[in-house]
């Protein structure tokens, strides 16, 4: 049975919001370690380094904070009566593409058109 979209882009945001909140953390605490170490990780033998993590660490942050835009775009589209509407050529988006990418602000192929 599925969910309407309201409910849907609620629990994408609760999940994008504690990845986002994770990913703070773990920042946090790397930056701390980074703080207290002037020695060149990069040639550490012991396994990850401490850069090569950041850069990883960087780019989930960057993933989630992204998402959570995303979603909370797709909300106010919701309020306003926008949400499904193509933003290329105004059709509605299809039912399964907001089942895959319940964010999706193109049709198919708009979206095609613009490379996502």
């Amino acid at each position: 049975m599925s969910t309407g979209p309201r409910v849907r882009l609620e629990e994408l945001h609760a999940a994008a919001v504690a990845r986002v909140a994770a990913t703070a953390a773990t920042l946090g605490e790397l930056m701390h370690d980074r703080e207290g170490s002037n020695d060149d990780d990069e040639h550490d033998p012991e396994g990850v380094t401490l850069s090569s993590e950041w850069s990883r660490l960087t780019g989930l942050a960057d993933a989630a904070a992204s998402e959570l835009r995303q979603v909370d775009e797709a909300l106010a589209r919701l309020d306003t009566g926008e949400y499904g509407v193509c933003a290329g050529c105004s059709k509605r988006i299809p039912a399964a593409r907001l089942e895959v990418r319940p964010f999706a602000t193109h049709c198919v192929a708009c979206a095609e058109k613009l490379g996502r």
